[in-house]
């Protein structure tokens, strides 16, 4: 088993992953002592002015996966739906993540073909076999919370290889729990502000919890709140790092030099 994949099947506390957009995004959560870190589709394609999962973003998810993926901390890459619906070209796209060094990869079914997603899950196994499958389906984030057939996809997705299992959108202790009873592989729940809290989630049994694009859309919400605040001569509210730290986590001392001002 992997040092990734053993971080999913921790008891006492779920893997909390929060998403990063960039280098200085990815080495400032490193520094706050994550050992596993996420990237956000949502970000990398709106960075470069694109569609979320647009497959135009599939060089720029790899050029992110390349930048961070020698870092000391274990990079799991949202990579949407593969950015194709050929299997095997979603393989290729998994190989070179795991030679950049990427630990793991979420896959998305955005409520397609279950049936195309798990041929995607069983290429990537093959091609990959090191690298932590993490099979998302969007009964929940897109559809209208069909348990039944969130059942029948996970299973789908659990026999085809997936190391674990997502389900965005789901909220529900009693729904969640019953997952958990369900399922062989890992759950990873979305949190939400709404739902449960992290240690709730974990006691329900739930063993990954990610942010998503929370943390991308909090800063963007974090730069207009000042920028308002600027223009109606307010000082700004909240925190800001310094320049210099900004600058030790933009290069690839960012981490231990963060530490260090710390």
């Amino acid at each position: 088993m992997t040092a990734f994949a053993e971080l999913h099947h921790r008891t006492e506390e779920a893997l909390l992953l929060p998403n990063a957009w960039d280098h200085a995004s990815a080495t400032a959560l490193a520094a706050q002592g994550f050992r596993a870190i996420g990237t956000t589709s949502l970000a990398v394609a709106a960075a470069v002015g694109l569609p979320d999962g647009s497959p135009a973003t599939r060089e720029h998810t790899l050029q992110l996966a390349l930048t961070l993926g020698t870092e000391p901390f274990l990079l799991s890459v949202d990579a949407a739906d593969g950015f194709s619906d050929d299997p095997e070209r979603v393989a290729e796209l998994a190989r070179e993540l795991s030679v950049v060094g990427a630990a793991g990869i979420n896959l998305e079914d955005g409520l397609g073909s279950a049936a195309l997603h798990a041929r995607k899950i069983a290429a990537v196994k093959s091609a990959a076999p090191d690298l932590f499958v993490n099979a998302r389906t969007d009964t929940y984030w897109l559809g209208d919370g069909d348990f039944a057939d969130t059942l029948v996809r996970l299973d789908a997705y659990q026999q085809a290889g997936a190391d674990g299992v997502f389900v965005p959108g789901l909220t529900d202790p009693a729904r969640i729990a019953a997952l958990v009873r369900h399922l062989d592989a890992p759950l990873n729940i979305l949190y939400s502000s709404t739902g449960p809290t992290v240690p709730h989630l974990t006691d329900l049994g739930v063993r990954r919890v990610s942010l998503g694009s929370l943390l991308y859309r909090r800063a963007l919400g974090a730069a207009l709140d000042t920028v308002r605040d600027i223009r109606a001569g307010r000082s700004p509210r909240g925190a800001a790092p310094s320049y210099a730290e900004v600058e030790a986590w933009g290069n690839r001392r960012g981490i231990s030099e963060a530490s260090a001002r710390a």
